[in-house]
């Protein structure tokens, strides 16, 4: 589905959904799940459902979140010990209702990490990647995540009362890593960005 398939009041009324249409529509899918993902997410923004999260954990049921991968120069990213998931991911956050979800980006990074959002150069400020996904724990439901790549060389200092910790992984040791203890789409985002890079 392009843009020019939404309802003429969706293009002229809302240039917030036109716009985050656009990045979906941008991203070019890895796999078959993913385009599944991204077309299901089209169709979720056009049907006018709200798409920002208003109250915690989980109003409405989806909302949409802004992941993002931070990378140094030797290609290995940064995952964090999410405490209320009980897992390693990337950084990220829920886009506020208004939002960009590249602003999130920026926003959140100087919030959990305290260093400034530097794009990479395989995406840019475009989002790389798009998933949906049930989160674990009390409160779950769906987060629709678009995964974003950033560069930076250190994080000396981050979030402790979300984080437990934060480390660096190269992207074979990603994938040696049990799917359970991780984002349960981070080994297909992985494997993306290992063919990105050829």
């Amino acid at each position: 589905m392009s843009t020019a398939d939404l309802p003429m009041a969706n293009n002229h009324q809302d240039p917030l959904r036109v716009r985050l249409t656009r990045q979906v529509e941008g991203i070019a899918p890895w796999d078959d799940q993913e385009s599944v993902h991204a077309t299901a997410v089209v169709k979720w923004i056009a049907s006018r459902a709200p798409l920002y999260r208003v109250r915690k954990p989980n109003v409405p049921d989806p909302h949409l979140v802004s992941y993002f991968v931070v990378l140094n120069k030797r290609e290995e990213l940064l995952l964090v010990a999410h405490r209320n998931a009980g897992l390693w991911l990337p950084s990220g956050g829920h886009v506020e209702p208004g939002e960009d979800p590249w602003e999130t980006v920026a926003r959140e990074c100087q919030e959990e990490l305290h260093i400034p959002a530097t794009p990479h150069p395989l995406a840019g400020d475009r989002p790389f990647f798009i998933t949906t996904a049930r989160t674990r724990g009390e409160g779950s439901h769906v987060d629709v995540s678009l995964w974003y790549v950033l560069e930076a060389e250190t994080v000396t200092t981050y979030d402790r009362q979300e984080f437990d910790g934060v480390r660096w992984v190269t992207l074979p040791q990603i994938l040696d890593e049990p799917a359970d203890v991780l984002d349960p789409h981070m080994h297909r985002f992985t494997r993306k960005l290992i063919a990105a890079f050829g």
